[in-house]
């Protein structure tokens, strides 16, 4: 299993596990005492390493190449899904995607960053970095689920949005802008989940909502780590620092009222149990949805835009 050098001696004793299954099995010697006392401290070391990670390491559990994907999840939590393509513009964005699902027979409208698994998917979905076609479709979905009355349900995992040429040439700041204006006016329930990263405007194109919630070992930031190290001090070595005082940690960002809710992981991360993870992601989902779609469409708006007037604070002179 891939893993971060933190994460080493884990793995290690992992593997040392299973080979001494394989070899009481294929030899048929009892070996379950030495297996039990090695099982005793995988688990002690994976508490005492998990509970002492850095903002810098949680950032890299956030992009742990096996950690699920926005369609992973919708495959465990969802009864059934279909994907839409298009803006009706320009084309297709494979690194956001869109459509309607069924959860414990509720049906909702989606849309979600997508990565990859390897570096074939990873360049067909672009790292999961969106162009503007990607928020113009997730948009044209918000507006039909707008339509038939349904809940939305953002899944936001990106480095940031595309910030290529072609990107801007098509007007990604101009989608970007558009779409957190327009989420403030959708008439239906928005809940905004961080499941990896969220990162710059990328994930701000749809993350406004009615409830903003993060996975345990996801962040939410304004900038990446190496991209506010590189601004800051000419240096991108320099991450872990920015990481530090970005305050970008699931922790930090409910204690800052930036996000309403933090949705636990299996321990160490989603990765390690995936089903566990995606379990408790529906079960959040379902609680929250449940919370606002009782709310008439102006109370939503308005409880919405107060949300986030809300945040930060300025002082006027």
């Amino acid at each position: 299993m891939q893993g971060w050098d933190f994460e080493k001696p884990i793995i290690e004793l992992k593997q040392k596990i299973e080979e001494l299954r394989s070899f009481s099995t294929d030899e048929k010697v009892e070996m379950s005492s030495e297996i039990s006392n090695l099982e005793t401290k995988l688990k002690s070391l994976k508490k005492e390493i998990y509970s002492n990670l850095t903002p810098w390491q949680k950032v890299q559990i956030s992009r742990h190449p096996r950690r699920p994907t926005t369609l992973d999840y919708l495959k465990s939590i969802a009864d059934d899904y279909i994907l839409l393509s298009g803006d009706r513009s320009f084309g297709e964005d494979h690194a956001l995607i869109c459509g309607f699902a069924t959860i414990e027979g509720k049906k909702i409208a989606f849309a979600g960053h997508q990565k990859g698994k390897d570096t074939h998917e990873n360049i067909k979905r672009n790292f999961g970095c969106a162009h503007p076609e990607g928020y113009r479709k997730a948009m044209r979905i918000m507006k039909l689920a707008e339509r038939f009355k349904l809940p939305i349900v953002c899944f936001i995992d990106t480095p940031g949005a595309y910030p290529g040429i072609g990107a801007e040439e098509r007007g990604q700041a101009q989608a970007i802008a558009e779409n957190i204006r327009d989420m403030f006016s959708i008439k239906t329930p928005i809940i905004v989940m961080v499941v990896g990263e969220g990162g710059s405007g990328g994930a701000l194109g749809i993350g406004v909502g009615d409830r903003v919630l993060i996975c345990q070992y996801g962040y939410y930031s304004v900038i990446s780590p190496e991209g506010c190290a590189a601004i800051l001090w000419k240096d991108a070595a320099k991450r872990e620092e920015a990481a530090r005082v970005l305050k970008l940690t699931a922790p930090e960002l409910i204690e800052l009222k930036i996000v309403d809710e933090i949705i636990p992981e299996s321990e160490g991360g989603a990765h390690w149990n995936p089903d566990e993870s995606a379990a408790s992601l529906k079960k959040s989902l379902l609680e929250n949805i449940s919370q606002v779609e009782g709310l008439s469409p102006q109370q939503l708006l308005e409880k919405r835009y107060q949300r986030f007037r809300k945040i930060g604070k300025f002082i006027e002179k």
